[in-house]
């Protein structure tokens, strides 16, 4: 039985019972313009921005379950390029302390609002960095840096995007936040780059 958003039910409007049966067909992706991207969101049936939400959606009745989807012309991480007047990443960001967070629930809501033709690419893309390496758990635990040992993610490339999955899995007890970034493959080398050094 596939977990994923269908498990959880709702957070905070999100997705209900009618919205689980409809993908969404995909009109707005990163290397479109703002206002393309702007419309899709609006008219998405999954999304529905509130009022003076533009890029940026925010859902959650309850300071225990939050989403966030994101929209923006940089690219992800900290090394950063911004695009004028194109979208270059897109965020989608899960908090739920109630039935916690994993990859797979991570997938089924880019499967939910980007369509079946994202989900494959993604299904089909090639993973290209997986962390935290035995080099950083190590680190990590001389160091004592919990944080960069229970980062748990990875890199992928497929045929039209790129994808960055990371889940932050305490050592003991269930994830509680995570995200899933859509972004453009040019930048697919500045974030392995990004990640490799932490």
């Amino acid at each position: 039985m596939m977990r994923g958003i269908i498990k959880y039910t709702i957070i905070g409007g999100i997705v209900g019972a009618s919205v689980l049966n409809t993908v969404a067909r995909v009109e707005a992706l990163p290397g479109q313009t703002i206002g393309e991207v702007e419309t899709w969101i609006k008219a998405h049936p999954t999304l529905r921005p509130g009022r003076g939400e533009r890029l940026t959606v925010r859902k959650g009745e309850r300071p225990t379950q939050r989403f966030v989807f994101e929209a923006s012309v940089f690219s992800p991480g900290r090394i950063t390029s911004g695009s004028s007047g194109l979208i270059r990443s897109e965020k989608l960001e899960f908090y739920d302390e109630v039935e916690g967070v994993d990859g797979e629930r991570l997938v089924e809501a880019l499967r939910i609002i980007y369509g079946v033709d994202i989900y494959q690419d993604y299904q089909r893309g090639r993973v290209i960095y997986t962390y935290p390496t035995a080099e950083q758990i190590e680190r990590s635990r001389k160091e004592k840096k919990p944080l960069l040992e229970a980062r748990k993610g990875e890199l992928r490339v497929g045929e039209r995007f790129a994808y960055w999955v990371e889940v932050a899995q305490p050592e003991t007890g269930k994830a509680v936040t995570g995200r899933l970034i859509v972004f453009l493959k040019d930048d697919i080398d500045d974030i392995e780059k990004e990640l490799r050094s932490r």
